[in-house]
């Protein structure tokens, strides 16, 4: 059985997902846990932006 590398637990199936431009195949729980974690860093930057005051691109 293959191996998660985030959790070193066993799991089915590997899913390959890009964490900081880099390609990771990890369990679907840990996938799931760290798509939530960019998603929430993102919408907090978006915020933070927004309280600045800044226009530009990110």
């Amino acid at each position: 059985m293959p191996t998660c590398k985030e959790c070193e637990n066993e799991a089915d199936k590997l899913v390959s997902i890009k964490v900081e431009g880099k390609a990771k195949k990890m369990c679907e729980d840990c996938a799931d846990r760290v798509r939530e974690t960019a998603e929430i860093a993102e919408a907090s930057e978006s915020v933070m932006q927004n309280m600045m005051g800044f226009k530009g691109r990110r």
